[in-house]
């Protein structure tokens, strides 16, 4: 098998498993350790160099990171007595946000003006990174948005019992004051005729911003009652809706429904009910937001097809279903009338939560831009965010349709890496290679830099409001978050998987004592063959071929050794008990690329 190269940069950053699946491959572990040792406007500015909104995405983010995470598979629920559950990663991100001190001198201040200008359609999460990555090196940066307040959907769709707006001043605030920014409430109505402006790049970051509306029967008779759960959160955040009917059927299994739904109870909503046509388990929704939902009385009807608005006398009194259940044909599900009598469920309201898509009406199709056939949406390159036109850069939903805050980060970044090579000269397509930082974490033989014990510890619960007090205050934060004591406790389940264990082949014995300390019994010295044979051969066979297995020759008795990389705890017991220093543990720390 061909030998495992450890200095490329990816080997151990795939390794970091949470920092790997973060679209913004933020340092996880790192700012775990910060938060431990109490270091919480440390914590703060390694989330804050990546993720760009760590009090924003400590509350809202749909979290990829804590799926990947080890702990998740690794845990042994017979020592918690409960289920395995990864790091509240997000949560103690939130953490750094709600504790720091003022930061204000650590931002960075923009140079001189370098005499090229920028134009950002949006102000959102992705534009405003945009901004972010390019103020600093010189460029003027002007960002348009519809709404008088920079944050785009971060602002106008998410409830503020979530996401105060506090939080929002106070991070967008922490991106313009590093100056060449400037934020003008201006819709754009035309692309061709932004273009004719003079601006050296123009970024599109307008968001997904057009509901799904559902052609029922019924729809135009009770259209008063029925509302596009988009366009109403934003109503209701900007207070032009202050109440609803006390009978809510909310459609649609995503967060935007769950926000629906729990924005509607505190709205006067006494009977809200979130009405699916999928199964539980296939709701878009992330779990925790299905989680609060149920715990605010909030019940989710699955396996039921809207047919028909129902009108009586020119008022809406409910809607009409078709129960279904799901059949499976070659992989693909397709959705069978149960013949169930059709229920009636009464409502005075509507809210239509089935999915958003973009709205490009101000973009020309005849300026050179090109668009996909099948979504209509602009052909944009998922690594630069190029378009058709050399000129052009999309990101965030405006790219490839609704998803998180987080992936409109990770756009907005390598958007500005493209503009600000476009504009020297060079081939976007070329992209930067990380940053790298490789250090021993050995302060003596046995003693390392960092706590390498293995908390047995089942994941601690966030503190919520009390529900009396939630639902009466549409302002009110649900989630209280971790108290600095918590969150020490929690930041001790993390297993610091970006403290590598590394092999020096030609210190190696061959004496075995890493291989009988191993807990997971993921070492095994043996001989050479192809990836397949080795992973079965291996003393716990390697199944997950998604994560590499550590292969390292050089060894006198020409074995090999390898180690399964996906079930490591990095404990260091393999370097504690290594008589001659094979082994080692290193922290990499690895910091992805920006403009510049």
């Amino acid at each position: 098998m061909q030998k495992t190269d450890i200095s490329d940069p990816n080997y151990f950053l795939k390794v970091v498993d949470c920092q790997w699946a973060c679209p913004a491959h933020t340092p996880v572990p790192e700012y775990i350790r910060l938060i431990a040792h109490g270091r919480y406007s440390d914590a703060y500015m390694v989330n804050w160099e990546s993720n760009v909104f760590p009090g924003i995405l400590g509350r809202t983010c749909d979290r990829p990171c804590e799926p990947a995470c080890r702990r998740g598979r690794v845990e042994d629920e017979t020592l918690t007595g409960k289920r395995k559950e990864p790091v509240a990663i997000c949560r103690l991100k939130r953490v750094a946000a709600d504790y720091k001190d003022d930061i204000t001198d650590r931002l960075p201040q923009a140079p001189a003006l370098n005499g090229r200008r920028v134009a950002c359609v949006g102000a959102g999460p992705a534009a405003l990174t945009v901004a972010r990555d390019l103020a600093v090196l010189g460029y003027a940066v002007t960002l348009f948005d519809h709404n008088p307040q920079a944050g785009g959907l971060i602002r106008t769709q998410i409830p503020k019992f979530r996401l105060p707006e506090a939080v929002i001043d106070e991070e967008v605030a922490n991106i313009t004051a590093i100056g060449n920014i400037t934020i003008e409430n201006r819709w754009i109505d035309s692309l061709a005729s932004l273009r004719t402006e003079g601006w050296d790049a123009i970024f599109v970051g307008s968001g997904a911003p057009k509901g799904r509306d559902l052609e029922l029967p019924g729809r135009a008779e009770g259209a008063d009652n029925i509302h596009l759960g988009i366009d109403w959160l934003s109503s209701v955040s900007f207070g032009h809706v202050t109440r609803i009917g006390k009978r809510v059927i909310v459609l649609g299994g995503g967060n935007t429904a769950m926000d629906c739904c729990r924005t509607a109870r505190r709205m006067g909503g006494q009977d809200v009910k979130v009405i699916v046509r999928s199964g539980f388990e296939e709701m878009k929704a992330s779990p925790w937001e299905k989680e609060d939902a149920i715990a605010e009385d909030i019940p989710i009807l699955n396996w039921h097809v809207p047919k028909a608005f129902v009108v009586e006398d020119g008022k809406l009194v409910g809607m009409r279903f078709e129960i279904v259940r799901a059949e499976y044909e070659n992989g693909r599900r397709k959705l069978v009338p149960t013949g169930d009598p059709d229920p009636f469920v009464p409502c005075d309201d509507v809210l239509v939560a089935v999915g958003q898509e973009n709205a490009f009406p101000w973009v020309e199709r005849d300026i050179g831009l090109e668009f996909d056939s099948r979504w209509d949406m602009p052909k944009v390159d998922p690594i630069t965010m190029q378009s058709s036109l050399p000129e052009v850069f999309f990101g965030g939903d405006a790219a490839f349709g609704p998803k998180n805050i987080i992936w409109a980060v990770a756009h907005g970044h390598a958007a500005a890496i493209s503009i600000h090579k476009h504009l020297e000269g060079e081939n976007p397509a070329e992209r930067p290679p990380p940053g790298v930082h490789i250090a021993s974490q050995k302060m003596g033989i046995h003693e390392w830099s960092y706590d390498n014990d293995i908390a047995l510890d089942a994941r601690f619960k966030v503190p919520h409001l009390v529900k009396d007090r939630a639902l009466g205050d549409l302002h009110a934060e649900v989630e209280l978050g971790f108290d600095p004591e918590l969150a020490w406790q929690e930041a001790q389940r993390c297993l610091n998987c970006d403290v590598q264990t590394v092999f020096t082949a030609p210190l190696c014995i061959e004496c075995d004592a890493c291989v009988d300390i191993c807990p997971m019994d993921c070492i095994t010295f043996t001989a050479d063959g192809d990836e397949a044979d080795l992973r079965a051969r291996l003393t716990a066979p390697a199944l997950n071929s998604d994560q590499p297995i550590y292969v390292a020759d050089g060894l006198d008795t020409g074995r090999v050794m390898a180690k399964d990389e996906d079930v490591c705890l990095h404990c260091g017991l393999c370097a504690e008990r290594c008589p001659t220093g094979a082994w080692d543990m290193r922290k990499y720390l690895i910091e992805t690329a920006q403009a510049g």
